[in-house]
């Protein structure tokens, strides 16, 4: 019997121990690498060269969904699960555009994550159907990739040097960026785009 080789993500310690575990019950499913930071996925990938990422959405360093564009791009083969708290169908749309290949929730049964491991390995998508209709129907974000990833730092408590340092970007660049998102969501000031831009699901 082949195993399906595995790349985990997912950053908080227990949690990725319990699904190592979980996951290696199953004679076929093999655990070839984990990390606990989305910018650490691709590289670990190109070197393991699994055959299913399963990542976590809200990962530091970078978001697991725009992983999962840069992984399909640079390593086609591998096929992205995302297992996630985050249900909202922002975010379910935005990993589909992403070319995730399923969608699974963490507090889905057990059982269910080895299920899907299998189907997204044997070239299926596994997606909960009242989510993808709610993907289906929610309203698309109107940042762009650079805006989002802006965004979500910002989110995350880091101020303009901070955005700045961590995208190569100049302080002006960042604070355009910035006016630019509150604009585009119609927002009053930054905090409000980021509640706007999480209740949408379009950041972590």
């Amino acid at each position: 019997m082949l195993s399906v080789k595995i790349l985990l993500a997912e950053d908080v310690h227990m949690v990725r121990g319990a699904l190592i575990a979980l996951l290696e019950l199953e004679p076929d499913l093999q655990v070839v690498a984990s990390v606990d930071r989305g910018d650490l996925i691709v590289e670990t990938a190109l070197r393991t060269r699994p055959d299913v990422a399963v990542v976590d959405i809200d990962l530091p360093g970078t978001d697991g969904i725009t992983a999962a564009a840069e992984l399909h791009e640079r390593l086609p083969a591998c096929r992205v699960l995302i297992l996630t708290s985050l249900g909202r169908p922002g975010m379910v749309r935005r990993a589909l555009s992403a070319h995730v290949c399923g969608f699974l929730l963490k507090d889905a049964p057990p059982y269910q994550l080895a299920h899907s491991v299998r189907a997204v390995a044997a070239g299926k998508r596994v997606v909960d159907p009242q989510l993808a209709l709610s993907a289906w129907e929610a309203m698309e974000s109107p940042l762009s990739p650079r805006e989002t990833e802006v965004l979500r730092l910002a989110a995350r408590g880091a101020d303009a040097d901070e955005i700045a340092g961590a995208l190569f970007l100049t302080k002006g660049t960042v604070r355009n960026y910035l006016t630019t998102i509150v604009a585009k969501l119609n927002a009053r000031n930054r905090i409000d785009a980021i509640r706007i831009a999480k209740d949408a699901g379009w950041i972590p």
